[in-house]
């Protein structure tokens, strides 16, 4: 039996937090769904603007957005809900503060170090802070510039290892490199979170992620050390993701051959299932008109192939000559839709089973 995952007050029966993914594919439907189950549901911000379009400005529409995703969240579950905010978004500081002002459970954040993250909270709100990093140097970092400069310890850490799909924290050459590997990162993130945890009596739980596929690995990790883990594309092939059909179907055909890193407009490396547009893209035949909304601090339009939110909601409604897929090294092993009560029974089996010849074998 998988073991309880506490992070601050809440006590989630299920240890697994679903990875926010975006543009729309993870939003209200598929987090609400995640939470029933007794996991952690996660509402993804990145380019909101694109998807509500009330004849507001772009930054107008994401805050609207994201008030109606926590709002329709609110209606389905009463579990556990987080957003995921990407520090390299140009309105970090208006997500960050309309996911306090609706009073979401928890922020998690990465892409990028979110150093003053804990400025925004006010006297009174509850919402809990975990950062999201790629190394034992940076948790450290982070750890050291919340304590010291709010007072304020990380509720939880995400390690998210170079399996992951989307932006990946690491330079091309440490992706295929082993010692980057996450189970060689999530021990090293532990040390770092034992370390605080002794000084301040605090509880840091360490959730592993980026490339967990199977209850298996679930079990690996958590005997490991880390208290969850995160998981992502197994959920984008479920019934209740908020993605098209058409997107999903592409994780369905997708084989080994057709994953591939990319080089993201936001000046990270990600990993990415292969298209006509990124083949358009790598013959250079692909060149942005102009900056529709100014979504990411990183991207210099005078210098990138294509517009990234723009391609990203594209492929969102299916349309591959036009955007690409995000997705983690395991997506060719999907190779069905599945609704999430029946996928967390899967998991849930296949970690049974893992547990079992552990002590059974010893090992």
């Amino acid at each position: 039996m998988m073991k309880e995952l506490t992070i601050g007050n809440f006590k989630c029966s299920l240890p697994i937090i679903q990875g926010g993914m975006g543009v729309g594919v993870s939003l209200s439907g598929l987090a609400s769904s995640v939470a029933n189950e007794g996991g952690v549901g996660v509402i993804s911000c990145a380019g909101l603007g694109m998807l509500y379009k009330d004849g507001f400005d772009y930054r107008q529409n994401c805050i609207y957005g994201l008030k109606e995703e926590i709002t329709k969240a609110r209606i389905l579950s009463k579990g556990v809900i987080g957003v995921n905010i990407m520090v390299a978004l140009t309105n970090y500081a208006d997500m960050v503060r309309t996911s306090l002002d609706n009073k979401i459970d928890i922020i998690f954040s990465g892409a990028g170090l979110p150093l003053d993250l804990p400025s925004y909270l006010k006297p009174g709100d509850k919402t809990l802070l975990v950062p999201i990093v790629s190394s034992a140097r940076a948790a450290e970092l982070i750890c050291n510039k919340w304590i010291n400069n709010y007072g304020y310890i990380p509720a939880a850490i995400v390690v998210e290892g170079p399996e992951a799909g989307g932006h990946l924290g690491f330079k091309p050459e440490q992706i295929a490199d082993r010692s980057y590997s996450l189970e060689e990162i999530v021990p090293e993130v532990l040390k770092v979170a034992q370390k605080f945890e002794a000084i301040h009596n605090r509880h840091i739980p360490v959730i592993a992620g980026g490339g967990i596929y199977s209850g298996d690995d679930i079990h690996k990790f958590m005997e490991l050390g880390a208290s969850g883990v995160q998981m992502g594309t197994r959920f984008v092939a479920t019934e209740e993701c908020d993605a098209s059909d058409a997107f999903k179907q592409a994780y369905l055909a997708a084989g080994k051959e057709d994953i591939r890193i990319i080089k993201s407009p936001v000046g990270m490396p990600g990993r990415a299932i292969n298209s006509v547009f990124l083949e358009a893209v790598e013959a250079g035949e692909r060149k942005p008109k102009s900056c529709p909304v100014n979504c990411i601090k990183t991207c210099d339009v005078d210098k990138v192939p294509y517009c990234i939110i723009a391609s990203l909601t594209s492929a969102l409604k299916g349309n591959f000559s036009k955007g690409y897929a995000f997705a983690g090294s395991n997506v060719w092993r999907v190779k069905s839709i599945v609704r999430v009560k029946d996928l967390i029974k899967e998991l849930k089996e296949e970690y049974a089973m893992a547990s079992s010849l552990q002590s059974a074998f010893g090992n």
